[in-house]
């Protein structure tokens, strides 16, 4: 039997197993991103982690993920311009792995350019489509080879301000077992003056509120701690303003389900990220809690000041 026929019979029997029961996630990104850091996440959660994948490999590895079943079933495919075979269209390999029944997720690591140079400058090695050319040429090529994939991600973390246990941390608490047909929520809190997320689907901006900050036994607390929050929370304003983003988030959720969107983030700031965005985050995740969604807070810039 020829490799061309072993790999149409690979496909016709796909065809007659839909994958059923089989999680797969697609994990790719720019390099210096972040993808290792997700990978190992993937595994502390169960996974079985595939490296360096060539999409054109993608239907054959899902199709014996979902034959051989047990914990190979939650498969991650991590893919990057390692691979000489990466010129495959990502979307169309995406796409065939939907007609055959599989539901991938796509999980899509992203930084700034400036901290992309500094990550290859801190372990002196060159980006791998640098060639004879600058960092920054290297990276702009490969933004544009990975431009569908980005387009077609379900969820993009954005590292820039991240640190390798904070994108643990989102990578497990985003695939740690929950159903994965239900919306994941993030509420992120953040500070205005180090930059809006990149990857908010919403933007909540908590300054209305009187700022802690300025009440000296609050200065050195945080938003996380009972006597901020109580002082955040019992501002006028602040509980009609929290309960108003509750029924937004829910109002939206079954849409973004219908069009297949399972993750949403919904960044909250105020000027540190220290005090109002924290407690606000805090309170909207457990409301959202409260409504049967699954939502947990995180925070980008806490501990920054």
């Amino acid at each position: 039997m020829t490799e061309g026929s072993a790999g149409a019979e690979t496909a016709a029997e796909a065809a007659k197993e839909p994958g059923v029961g089989t999680e797969l996630v697609i994990i790719t990104g720019v390099s210096g991103g972040g993808r290792s850091t997700v990978a190992r996440a993937m595994e502390n959660v169960g996974f079985y982690v595939v490296d360096n994948l060539p999409p054109a490999l993608m239907l054959d590895m899902a199709t014996l993920a979902q034959r051989a079943g047990g914990v190979v079933r939650r498969t991650a495919m991590v893919l990057d311009v390692r691979s000489r075979a990466f010129s495959t269209d990502i979307t169309g390999a995406i796409q065939a792995l939907r007609e055959r029944g599989f539901e991938p997720h796509v999980l899509f690591v992203d930084a700034d350019d400036e901290v992309l140079i500094r990550r290859f400058e801190n372990v002196r090695r060159p980006h791998p489509l640098q060639g004879d050319g600058r960092l920054s040429d290297g990276i702009a090529a490969e933004r544009a080879l990975l431009a569908g994939a980005r387009e077609s991600a379900d969820v993009i973390i954005d590292t820039t301000h991240l640190n390798v246990n904070q994108l643990r941390a989102r990578a497990e608490e985003l695939f740690a077992g929950e159903d994965s047909r239900r919306l994941r929520v993030t509420v992120l809190s953040f500070g205005f003056k180090y930059g809006l997320p990149p990857d908010a689907d919403f933007v909540v901006d908590a300054r209305f509120l009187p700022n802690p900050y300025w009440v000296p036994e609050l200065r050195e607390h945080t938003g996380r701690e009972a006597e901020v929050s109580r002082y955040v929370l019992g501002q006028r304003g602040a509980g009609t303003f929290v309960e108003t983003f509750v029924r937004l988030i829910n109002a939206t959720a079954p849409g973004f389900e219908r069009e297949g969107k399972r993750y949403v983030t919904v960044a909250v700031g105020c000027t540190g990220g220290k005090h109002r965005s924290v407690a606000i985050s805090e309170e909207l995740a457990r409301r959202l809690r409260e409504t049967r969604l699954s939502a947990h807070a995180q925070h980008r810039d806490l501990g920054r000041e």
